[in-house]
C-alpha cells in the first residue's frame, strides 16, 4: 500500500466534504458531527487544524477566500486541488481494495484472558453484552431515524457495517460464554471452574490470578 501524503483518516473526511463544496474548519467539523462521522474518524479541533496545514502544506487543498461575521474571527474557506482530488480517489481505492490488519483493544484482550478465573471472565463478557446490546440499539435508532427523514442508503453505509460488526461481536461473544459454562472450554477441580489447559506450565493460569486476588484481599 502506497505511503499517504497525509495519512491521518481525518484528512480522508477533509479531502472528502472539500470536494463537495469549499468550506472553513468550522463547518468541516460542524458537518461531521451532523452526519455523525465522529463516529468512524476520531474529530477534534486542534487534530483539524493540524490536517489542513498538512494538506494545504502538500498542495492537496488551497486557501480560495476569508470571510468574517460580524465580530467573530475571520475565518479561511479551503477547496481541494487537482491533486488533492487524485488522492482522494487514489486513497479510497486502496482502503476498499485491500484490508488492512487493525489492532483492537478487544482482540487483545480476547489473547490473555486465560489469565483470569472463567468465572469472572464470563461476568465481564455479560457486561460487554449489555454495552453491544445498547450501541446496537442505538445504531438501529439512527439508521431508522435517518431513512425516515429522506437520507439516501448509501451514506448510511458505515452505519450499517458498524451495526453488523457489532452484531457479529455479540453473537461470537454469546457462543464463547456458553463454551465457557458447558464444559467445552472449562472443567471443575477443586469445585471451581478452569480453564482446560494441557501444557503443564500454562494449567494455572486464571487460578492463579484468583488466587493472587485473594491473598491481596485478606490485607
Amino acid at each position: 500500500m502506497a505511503k499517504r501524503k497525509v495519512s491521518n483518516l481525518l484528512a480522508l473526511a477533509v479531502l472528502s466534504l472539500l470536494t463537495e463544496r469549499p468550506m472553513h474548519p468550522y463547518e468541516i467539523s460542524s458537518v461531521m458531527q451532523e452526519r455523525q462521522l465522529s463516529a468512524v474518524v476520531r474529530l477534534n479541533n486542534s487534530s483539524l487544524y493540524s490536517v489542513i496545514e498538512a494538506l494545504q502544506r502538500e498542495g492537496l487543498i488551497v486557501p480560495v477566500e476569508t470571510q468574517r461575521e460580524g465580530r467573530y474571527p475571520e475565518r479561511t474557506i479551503y477547496a481541494t486541488t487537482e491533486a488533492g482530488q487524485t488522492e482522494l480517489s487514489d486513497w479510497l481505492r486502496s482502503l476498499l481494495g485491500k484490508p488492512t490488519t487493525e489492532y483492537t483493544s478487544f482482540a487483545a484482550a480476547l489473547a490473555f484472558l486465560a489469565y483470569l478465573p472463567p468465572s469472572e471472565v464470563v461476568t465481564l463478557l455479560e457486561e460487554h453484552m449489555r454495552y453491544l446490546g445498547e450501541e446496537i440499539n442505538g445504531i438501529h435508532l439512527i439508521i431508522g431515524k435517518s431513512l425516515q427523514i429522506g437520507v439516501d442508503r448509501i451514506f448510511l453505509v458505515e452505519d450499517r457495517y458498524a451495526l453488523t460488526l457489532l452484531e457479529t461481536r455479540l453473537s461470537f461473544i454469546q457462543q464463547f460464554v456458553h463454551e465457557i459454562n458447558d464444559g467445552t472450554l472449562t472443567e471443575m477441580k477443586s469445585e471451581k471452574r478452569v480453564w482446560k489447559i494441557t501444557r503443564p506450565e500454562l494449567s494455572m493460569l486464571g487460578s492463579e490470578m484468583e488466587k493472587e486476588e485473594n491473598t491481596e484481599d485478606t490485607f
